[in-house]
């Protein structure tokens, strides 16, 4: 029996991206593959992380044959909208097709990061909207194309891992995860 690795139905590597100027306004488009060599070109991305009912937020490790930082754990689901697509419906999309997921999304804020990935030689300059959920029903079914493995942690929990191992996470995990935290906590302040 000959044991074949997963390969995704799409080359994500040849869809367009929105190039974006220093203020995350649309200034064109280029493919994936494109945007991500050395130096890198920015362009708009998202970043989802969920929550469960217990304040725990959903990781995945990336897929081996992941282009960037595979097999590094990030955020539940990470992507590009297309130009001109609403990034809260990209994402809806994304967390579709690499977790099987549904849920209510928010976009609580954007941040800008560049990072080389050196196994890969990519680099990853993006303007990252950061988009949280409460899972609150349903597992995930992981596309192996996409995802190796998915765990539920403690936020707290993730923060030490960080600290302790950042060579074992994606380098944009930690300012999604402050910038979800910050917005759970600003929400439970103005419910009281």
């Amino acid at each position: 029996m000959t044991e074949t690795l997963a390969q995704p139905l799409t080359d994500r590597e040849a869809l367009p991206v929105e190039l974006v100027d220093e203020a995350g306004r649309a200034v064109g488009a280029c493919p994936v593959s494109e945007a991500h060599q050395a130096p890198g070109r920015l362009h708009r991305a998202f970043s989802v992380l969920l929550f469960d009912p217990d304040g725990r937020v959903l990781l995945q490790q990336r897929a081996a044959v992941k282009t960037r930082f595979p097999l590094l754990w990030a955020n539940t689901c990470c992507g590009h909208p297309a130009p001109g697509e609403p990034v809260l419906a990209a994402a809806a999309v994304r967390l579709a097709e690499e977790l099987g997921l549904a849920t209510t999304l928010t976009e609580v804020g954007v941040f800008r990061y560049q990072a080389q990935d050196n196994v890969t030689g990519r680099v990853e300059h993006e303007w990252d909207h950061v988009i949280v959920g409460i899972l609150d029903a349903g597992m995930p079914r992981p596309d192996p194309a996409e995802v190796a493995a998915y765990a539920w942690i403690q936020p707290e929990e993730l923060r030490d891992a960080l600290a302790d191992d950042p060579a074992s996470y994606t380098p944009w995990l930690a300012d999604v995860l402050e910038i979800a935290e910050a917005a759970r906590h600003a929400g439970r302040e103005t419910a009281r």
